[in-house]
């Protein structure tokens, strides 16, 4: 098995904003109307575009939210990864990674306009994903949590503050 440096640099990736490393590797030609859109989006978007990304040792992506459903895809690593996210003032945790017999999932869907992070199971380890976006990712869609989230939920502080960049 190839280790988290290997992949790095045979895919080119960089550092994301969130944490981890990235690279768009899809980007559909065709768009969605913004008329066609609900009133979150500031204009025409993608039907959908993917990223791979990658997660290694105790880095994390912090918590952040988008405007679109994102589809998590777990390719290879040594390490499954959890993604947690607020829904209706309760944390959910999904495992994304290729032990069935552990509760890990091969996909997990973070539903649109949720506050939600990821980190290693294991962070001595590695993991290299895809995240498919749709209607596709924009930057003006993205926002990263900051301290202030805690007061949103305070009852979910000790988890939260852990993946919030400071």
């Amino acid at each position: 098995m190839h280790n988290a440096d290997y992949w790095i640099k045979k895919l080119e990736l960089g550092k994301h904003p969130e944490g981890g490393w990235f690279k768009e590797i899809y980007r559909a030609e065709d768009v969605i109307p913004k008329v066609s859109l609900n009133g979150d989006f500031s204009g025409d978007r993608n039907y959908s575009t993917s990223i791979y990304y990658l997660l290694e040792k105790d880095d994390f992506s912090s918590f952040h939210r988008i405007r679109s459903d994102e589809i998590w895809h777990f390719y290879t690593g040594t390490s499954a990864i959890e993604i947690l996210w607020i829904d209706e003032n309760q944390l959910i945790h999904r495992k994304l990674g290729a032990d069935f017999d552990k509760g890990e999932q091969f996909q997990v869907a973070v539903p649109k306009n949720k506050w939600f992070a990821a980190l290693l199971c294991n962070p001595a380890g590695f993991a290299l994903v895809g995240c498919t976006v749709s209607p596709g990712f924009h930057f003006e869609d993205f926002k990263l949590a900051d301290m202030s989230l805690l007061n949103e939920y305070p009852h979910l502080n000790d988890e939260i503050k852990l993946l919030i960049r400071k």
